[in-house]
């Protein structure tokens, strides 16, 4: 019975890191491609690290629901052993949620950029390892039909 869980609650873990999506500058979904894209050039003004709140969609509930809902069942027997799969799953559910927005979670950075009219924007994307920003430095703020990004 303990195998059967680590196995379940690792295909949930693996299931929940391949649904997290990149919010860099440097990632496009595939509905942003082939479109047109409006450029501005700017100032980066500051830099401020902030934390990306992790996706909360009902895989991860449903899936923790799913595992303690099995674990729960095998506690007991009879009575005991439904009203341990009603509590298992609620629980389940509860640690299942928290589970997907931890690893869905990411590091970003607000960019706060004066703009060549004159205008103040700022824009919180992912970090990348490939992109680093720094104050004073001339950048690119891409605007698109869905996203807007910053970029060298």
């Amino acid at each position: 019975m303990k195998n059967r869980f680590l196995v379940l609650l690792l295909l949930v873990a693996t299931g929940l890191v391949g649904c997290a999506s990149d919010l860099s500058g440097e990632s496009y979904s595939r509905s942003e491609t082939r479109s047109v894209q409006q450029i501005e050039y700017g100032i980066i003004g500051q830099l401020r690290p902030v934390n990306i709140e992790g996706t909360k969609t009902p895989i991860g509930g449903g899936a923790g629901a799913l595992v303690g809902g099995i674990v729960g069942s095998g506690v007991g027997g009879g009575k005991t052993s439904q009203v341990m799969a009603v509590i298992g799953a609620v629980a389940g559910g509860m640690a299942g949620a928290a589970i997907e927005e931890g690893v869905t979670r990411t590091h970003g950075v607000e960019i706060t950029v004066k703009m060549g009219s004159g205008q103040t924007i700022a824009i919180v994307q992912a970090l990348s390892p490939n992109e680093r920003f720094a104050v004073g430095e001339r950048v690119r703020v891409i605007y698109g039909s869905q996203n807007t990004r910053v970029a060298h």
